[in-house]
């Protein structure tokens, strides 16, 4: 593996623990209903974040591809969660931009 993912490999990690946490917190606000798409994106976002990590650590072929489809999800999930106030989405929102940011200029 090379030395030029370990940026983004920090980067996925950090967004698949706010993509998480976002997710439970959801899961606990008043009106669930109205988070469910944000609920949706951060399952979607943790995956895709969780399975680059993987594809990198094994050395993928697919690597690239799979980044550019991170960049995609990481900036619907950032848009998704920038909908709302509360702080676990501000949060993940912002790990979701540097994600797309650092997959973009990995792939």
């Amino acid at each position: 593996m090379s030395s030029k993912y370990d940026e983004v490999l920090r980067v996925l990690e950090d967004c698949v623990k706010a993509c998480n946490h976002c997710f439970d917190a959801c899961l606990k606000e008043e009106d669930v209903k109205m988070m469910a798409d944000c609920i949706r994106l951060d399952r979607e976002c943790a995956e895709v974040c969780s399975y680059a990590i993987q594809a990198i650590t094994r050395n993928s072929p697919f690597t690239a591809q799979i980044l550019q489809l991170c960049v995609e999800i990481c900036k619907k999930c950032a848009e998704e969660c920038g909908k709302h106030d509360h702080e676990h989405c501000k949060k993940c929102a912002e790990a979701c931009r540097k994600c797309a940011e650092a997959c973009s200029n990995a792939a």
